[in-house]
């Protein structure tokens, strides 16, 4: 069995995360979500809209997500790959070359974003709309 992994915040979900979520859940048989926690998000200054708690309960709505795990730190990266058996990390393509030093542990892929759609976009747009 081919296992996959990816990271994000996953808040607001929008087609691009579908799309991210599809693409790598095609690399292999089994994908691992890490989701930011609410106490890691803090530490990044970045603040969700829904709870860690409710944006866990949808990702594992969704038939692309086998397992979903949280992220507390950024180091925790190499060992979540040893724990859960990762073959493939992927990541989006703003972050190209980031994520280069856990190649040692695995294939590392970065794709392509949904072009035109973010959370970042969505908060955008609702705030000009006040």
């Amino acid at each position: 069995m081919k296992k996959i992994i990816t990271y994000g915040t996953f808040d607001l979900l929008h087609a691009g995360h579908v799309n991210i979520l599809r693409r790598a859940k095609e690399l292999g048989d089994y994908l691992v979500v890490a989701v930011s926690s609410d106490e890691f998000n803090r530490l990044k200054h970045k603040e969700s809209y829904h709870s860690y708690e409710d944006r866990k309960l949808i990702l594992e709505a969704i038939k692309y997500v086998d397992e979903v795990i949280p992220e507390e730190n950024w180091e925790q990266k190499r060992d979540d790959i040893k724990k859960h058996d990762i073959d493939t990390f992927v990541m989006g393509h703003d972050w190209e070359g980031e994520f280069d030093f856990l190649k040692d542990l695995c294939e590392v892929v970065y794709l392509p974003r949904t072009e035109g759609i973010s959370t970042t976009k969505i908060k955008k747009d609702l705030n000009n709309n006040d």
